[in-house]
């Protein structure tokens, strides 16, 4: 509930009326391979859906941190998982986080943020840090929703994706989601 309280305060913020679904969390985090990652990023958990598959799968010594920057949604998530080193923050400051747990790069980046809803120059910003927080040979997974694809917005996010990485995949479509939605997987 609080999840759709908060996207009709800010629906560029949130991006969906809902939270993601179990089976989208399970998706993206088995895409990801997180039994091999040492060094894990989450950007815009919202209510923690993600992080608790991620919390699951990760290896235990692996360092994990989420960023959020709704403040509501930052709380929740930090409620339901304490355990879990949470930024009350804005994903641009992947790079300033990563310093303060003393390295230069996560090898898995995991993203619930709505790059559909995001313009053009904030797109850019957020992508051009991730990239540079990505080591070689790194992971970036991000969730698309199905019916944003067709914005102009989503399409030349798609294009940003495929300009920047080496390789960009899409996963099965996630039709047990509301809405349905699909994975980007990209190598750098």
């Amino acid at each position: 509930m609080k999840f759709t309280k908060e996207f009709f305060k800010n629906p560029r913020q949130i991006g969906s009326l809902f939270s993601s679904s179990k089976n989208l969390s399970s998706l993206i985090t088995d895409s990801a391979d997180l039994t091999t990652k040492s060094v894990i990023v989450e950007l815009g958990p919202g209510t923690g859906i993600f992080t608790n598959e991620i919390t699951s799968k990760k290896p235990k010594n692996s360092l994990f941190f989420a960023i959020e920057l709704n403040k509501v949604l930052f709380s929740q998530t930090k409620n339901t998982n304490p355990s879990v080193i949470i930024y009350n923050d804005s994903a641009i400051e992947i790079n300033k986080y990563l310093l303060k747990h003393g390295t230069r790069h996560s090898d898995c980046i995991i993203s619930a943020l709505p790059w559909a809803a995001f313009n053009n120059d904030l797109q850019d910003e957020l992508l051009n840090e991730l990239y540079i927080a990505l080591k070689p040979g790194g992971l970036f997974l991000t969730i698309a929703l199905l019916p944003g694809i067709i914005f102009p917005s989503a399409i030349k996010f798609k294009k940003k994706l495929i300009c920047r990485f080496q390789k960009v995949s899409k996963s099965r479509i996630v039709w047990r989601n509301l809405p349905p939605a699909f994975v980007y997987i990209c190598y750098k």
